[in-house]
């Protein structure tokens, strides 16, 4: 009999298939304890940022070709390292089946997210990689299988599964979608603008636990009491306003700050000089040692943008590293906007 047939050839796609692979912002950050398998048990309410990083992948028809990924941008380091060739391949493990082709795939990433920021680019192109690569070959998996293949690359990854607002608990395996950012009856709101500070002195997540571990901590259990709190109310949902007027209980709830702060010199003075400058909340997200503060709109957002990035040229605001920080405005992802 005829091999089975899986629909068109892969390697024949005229046109790349695209993915944009959202930076994600933590709101709350507590840490709850330490699991019995090493990693440490998490609270944090998270929202995916229009700020993204953009993925294409093409198949490559020659049949002896190995997976490859080209990366433009900021360095994420070595290519074979990179979690979207990690992605990639576990989606073709995951998908096989008898006649089904998945040839290799050329990758390019074009790295707009700030790397070891505490923004999870990196988590967040492996979730890309791996709906990017099913399209390609013409593949399907189901959701656990999804799952299964973000757990095992990183403990961010499942967030990005969500495609919003999440309650993210454990080490990040529980994810629970929340509602969010509430519309204004029928006419929607304007996004929460969020402008983004990085210095240019990289937080890997390894140190920052250690620190933390060491001792480097906030005064327990207020972070996990606003986190609970916060994740009740923007479970069902709040309005702009109602963001804005907890931004300050927001920016002081990530157990991680004061340990942030002793890997990254200097980050407590950018933080005092920001808030200073902006007269409003700065918080962390992640292990940093990216600052946020929140704005009502992109555009309250783009002028603070330009006011920090004055404050840099003139010493107003002092950023650690040899280069000045990335700064930016973005907003909250919209579902309607995932793809």
């Amino acid at each position: 009999p005829p091999p089975m047939s899986a629909g068109p050839d892969p390697s024949r796609r005229l046109a790349p298939v695209v993915r944009l692979a959202p930076a994600k912002l933590n709101l709350t950050l507590a840490v709850v304890g330490r699991r019995d398998d090493g990693y440490h048990a998490l609270h944090s309410v998270m929202v995916p940022q229009a700020l993204a990083d953009r993925l294409s992948v093409a198949p490559i028809a020659a049949a002896d070709a190995n997976d490859s990924l080209h990366v433009t941008g900021f360095d994420a380091g070595p290519p074979e390292g990179n979690l979207v060739l990690r992605a990639i391949a576990a989606a073709r493990r995951a998908s096989a089946r008898p006649g089904l082709a998945t040839p290799a795939l050329a990758a390019r990433l074009e790295k707009r997210i700030p790397v070891a920021a505490g923004l999870a680019g990196g988590s967040s192109d492996a979730v890309a990689g791996v709906d990017a690569a099913l399209e390609a070959w013409g593949a399907e998996i189901e959701p656990h299988g999804r799952y299964d293949i973000a757990l095992g690359l990183g403990s961010d990854v499942p967030f990005f599964l969500a495609g919003g607002a999440a309650l993210v608990e454990g080490r990040g395996e529980r994810v629970t979608p929340l509602h969010g950012v509430q519309e204004h009856g029928d006419t929607p709101t304007d996004a929460p603008g969020i402008l983004l500070v990085t210095p240019a002195v990289p937080a890997h997540t390894a140190e920052v636990f250690a620190a933390w571990s060491n001792g480097a901590m906030a005064e327990p259990g207020i972070a996990r009491r606003t986190s609970e709190h916060f994740a009740s109310e923007f479970g069902s949902g709040l309005t702009v306003r109602a963001l804005l007027e907890r931004a300050a209980v927001l920016a002081s709830a990530n157990d991680l700050l004061p340990a942030a702060s002793a890997v990254v010199p200097g980050l407590v003075v950018l933080r005092r000089g920001l808030a200073r400058l902006l007269r409003r909340p700065i918080g962390l997200t992640g292990s940093g040692p990216t600052l946020w503060a929140l704005y009502a709109s992109l555009g309250e957002a783009r002028a603070a943008a330009a006011e920090v990035e004055r404050a840099v040229v003139e010493g107003v605001v002092v950023a650690p590293g040899d280069e000045p920080p990335f700064v930016a405005a973005t907003t909250f992802q919209t579902k309607e906007s995932h793809r």
